[in-house]
């Protein structure tokens, strides 16, 4: 039989993520998770569209997601993450505090599903540090070790 905090996180739908995360549009970056496992993993996905705001000026006639946009991706697909082992999410915010290793090794273009993949959290107080993978047609786009901070979140 499987634990219930697993079997609530097996994958999440839009409307799942709103609830956990705090970012909406244009800065929510994670479309759908196929997958996830408290404590071990997390796969998901981004759907990367021609209509994105960014791609107005990142570049004119040669659109290319940021970078940095790819790590923010990945940090939400973190967050998602840990949050699944949490009991409630209601008092608490995730905030990005490092990056480590970082490595871009593939342009991500509009078209692309950007598939986002985190592994092997470690908690240490009210830090929490994973791998972070981000692909495109199995091909690895970008990795970094991600650390973020789980603080009080502001009027709670």
């Amino acid at each position: 039989m499987r634990d219930a905090t697993v079997e609530q996180c097996l994958s999440m739908d839009i409307q799942r993520i709103l609830q956990i995360l705090p970012h909406r549009y244009p800065f929510l970056l994670v479309d759908r998770v196929t997958e996830c496992v408290p404590g071990s993993h997390i796969k998901a996905y981004k759907n990367v569209s021609v209509n994105e705001p960014f791609f107005q000026g990142h570049f004119p006639g040669v659109p290319i997601m940021p970078g940095v946009l790819i790590l923010e991706a990945l940090a939400q697909t973190g967050g998602l993450l840990a949050s699944a082992s949490l009991d409630s999410l209601d008092d608490k915010l995730f905030l990005f505090t490092g990056l480590d290793g970082v490595k871009f090794r593939r342009q991500v273009v509009p078209g692309d599903r950007l598939d986002l993949e985190c592994s092997n959290p470690r908690m240490k107080l009210r830090l929490c540090k994973m791998d972070a993978r981000a692909f495109v047609d199995g091909k690895l786009a970008a990795e970094a070790q991600i650390t973020a901070a789980i603080a009080p979140r502001p009027g709670a």
